[in-house]
């Protein structure tokens, strides 16, 4: 511990080795004063979120995912396809002033051609101009390439000249062909999922990475998950944050031992913040943790709280328990009682406005 200490406090990189020791460390506090450490340099007390809406046009899905509960086969019950039409009016039922970000991920619906996803996010800029469109994951870049013909570069380029100016960070899971074969993640292999994003930097397009833990995987994937990231940032400095998920359970009335405990989200908060050193931001996603451990994170090295986000479904369909959204005064409470300063920004981390105490 004293030498990653020491590495830390010089602003040396830390290496696989270094992270499986501190994930099978029980000194969960000095783990977490050193990643609050890193993220104070980074962030000072700042706690970064956002009014923004989460979208889904269809739930339809080619994927076999075995963490997925939100997918529906064609013609299932439950089953659905909004038009963009729709999807429009659906918002415009919803929308509260403040919203400045869509965010939009969905199934791969092999039922409708790549145009019906461009057109979605067309007639969206069209009716919400202000509104900045952050949507689709690298798994989604590689199915619309597939059944377009497309390569990554011209499939981001339509979707960018529709009004397209983010990615999602979804569609990773663990970046590891074992856990992507046992687990059936029949969609972008790790270096697919890899070179969308490489792509999409190269074209100006800043995006997210998400890391879905708490299933089969090792710790070394989790790590290697991260290295793979970190790389790639090396490279390309296009990632905005990192966003670690917790798996969530089939029930909302899981047992305790089906679900990811406070220490190991704990342990993923700061362990992402001390290896990922070229992140700006590690983000705490009350979705997955909960609001008291999100507060809990800010102090283990999160600088982001995610949003409002109105009503999200896809860990909801697989039993989350935290709240499907919070409004603008719930985000400023939770961050400020956890002694942190909201600053509520735009989708690039530009300050929207800094909520002093």
């Amino acid at each position: 511990m004293n030498e990653i200490k020491e590495k830390v406090a010089h602003g040396e990189r830390l290496s696989i080795d270094d992270g499986l020791f501190l994930y099978e460390s029980d000194d969960l506090l000095t783990i977490g004063q050193l990643a609050n450490e890193v993220n104070l340099k980074k962030n000072g007390r700042n706690v970064y979120f956002i009014e923004n809406m989460s979208l889904y046009f269809t739930n339809v899905c080619e994927a076999t995912c075995a963490f997925c509960h939100f997918k529906r086969k064609p013609g299932e019950e439950g089953a659905y396809t909004y038009s963009p039409l729709e999807m429009v009016e659906q918002v415009k039922e919803r929308i509260t002033p403040g919203v400045r970000e869509f965010h939009i991920t969905g199934g791969h619906n092999p039922e409708v051609p790549f145009d019906y996803f461009v057109e979605s996010i067309r007639t969206l800029k069209e009716h919400f101009p202000d509104v900045t469109i952050k949507a689709y994951t690298g798994a989604e870049i590689e199915f619309f390439s597939r059944i377009s013909g497309l390569s990554y570069e011209e499939v981001l380029k339509e979707l960018r000249d529709a009004g397209l100016s983010s990615l999602t960070g979804g569609g990773a899971e663990i970046l590891s062909e074992r856990y992507r074969k046992k687990m059936s993640v029949n969609k972008a292999t790790t270096d697919q999922w890899l070179e969308v994003h490489r792509t999409a930097h190269s074209l100006g397009i800043k995006t997210h990475a998400t890391m879905l833990y708490g299933s089969i995987e090792t710790l070394e994937e989790r790590l290697q998950h991260m290295v793979y990231l970190r790389e790639l940032q090396d490279e390309t400095n296009g990632y905005l944050v990192f966003i670690p998920l917790a798996v969530q359970p089939k029930k909302a009335k899981a047992k305790v031992y089906q679900r990811t405990t406070a220490v190991e989200d704990l342990k993923t908060i700061a362990i992402s913040r001390l290896m990922l050193d070229n992140f700006p931001h590690i983000k705490a996603y009350f979705i997955t943790l909960g609001t008291q451990l999100t507060q809990m994170a800010l102090h283990f090295g999160a600088s982001d709280v995610h949003g409002t986000i109105l009503e999200e479904r896809i860990s909801h369909s697989a039993g989350a328990l935290s709240p499907k959204g919070m409004t603008r005064k719930e985000l400023i409470h939770l961050i400020q009682n956890a002694n942190r300063i909201p600053v509520e920004r735009d989708t690039f981390y530009n300050h929207i406005k800094v909520y002093e105490e």
